[in-house]
């Protein structure tokens, strides 16, 4: 059975879907490496449009597996270090994909599954969605998803959760801003697709651009120099194919090109 399905339509929405569900989906080395392969060709890939990363099963992600955190335990520190490493990777290459994210939480999300949810620009769970990080259970600590975890819900929610490993439910993940929405289980899927077609009416140059701009206000902050910059960026886009185009059709009332054969 394949640990990751990958499914796309005719729209260029892609799907990544966790396939572990004997083991709640946890990842070991090997899904890692998958992930990270997947991510790195969907990034390079101009026909797709929405990465969507969904799970089968009763869980989304429970985290590290601990079959392979216990082989871990009996490598060398250079070893762990690189199996951490790989992990850190994997979840940069999720976070800063040049591509709209979109996650779907249909259960648990644990530990290193709260750092998938965190690395997706959109995140949707069901109403039994339920979330928990809870390395400090195990001795360990949240360190390499804890970035984007920070990003997502703030230092101060970090600060409680990451100390207390309380498990808390899809409402107060929505409350601190890890989930955007919660639906019911039987709306999941489709609230997904219609955030997807969402997506799909903006430009994805303009998209890729817009998510871009985020991380460099997170990176650099308010200044001068980043408001000349932001001018630049600015002038770019309306100068660009894309820019062009919106506006003409815009200004025309019609459609703009890349909305053709959304369905």
């Amino acid at each position: 059975m394949n640990a990751l399905i990958e499914t796309r339509d005719a729209h260029g929405i892609v799907t990544l879907r966790l396939n572990r569900p004997e083991r709640h989906n946890a990842f070991d080395d090997a899904l890692i490496a998958e992930l990270t392969a997947a991510l790195d060709r969907l990034a390079g890939d101009d026909a797709v449009r929405v990465v969507v990363l969904a799970s089968s099963g009763a869980s989304f992600s429970a985290g590290a597996d601990l079959d392979w955190m216990r082989r871990a335990a009996t490598q060398t520190e250079a070893e762990n270090e690189a199996g951490a490493a790989a992990m850190a990777a994997m979840l940069h290459r999720l976070d800063r994909l040049p591509k709209p994210s979109i996650a779907l939480v249909q259960g648990a999300a644990y530990g290193g599954g709260i750092g998938l949810v965190a690395c997706c620009d959109i995140a949707l769970g069901s109403e039994h969605a339920r979330f928990c990080l809870s390395e400090v259970k195990l001795g360990l600590t949240p360190a390499t998803i804890s970035p984007y975890v920070i990003a997502a819900i703030g230092a101060r929610q970090m600060r409680r959760y990451a100390l207390t490993a309380e498990v808390f439910g899809a409402a107060r993940a929505q409350e601190i801003g890890l989930l955007h929405a919660v639906v019911s289980e039987a709306e999941l899927e489709a609230a997904g697709a219609e955030m997807a077609r969402t997506l799909l009416r903006n430009a994805p140059g303009a998209v890729a651009a817009a998510k871009e701009l985020v991380f460099l206000a997170e990176a650099r902050g308010v200044d001068a120099a980043y408001s000349a910059e932001t001018a630049r960026r600015i002038a770019a886009r309306r100068a660009s194919a894309e820019g062009q185009e919106g506006i003409a059709a815009f200004l025309a009332r019609r459609a703009p090109d890349w909305t053709r054969g959304e369905g």
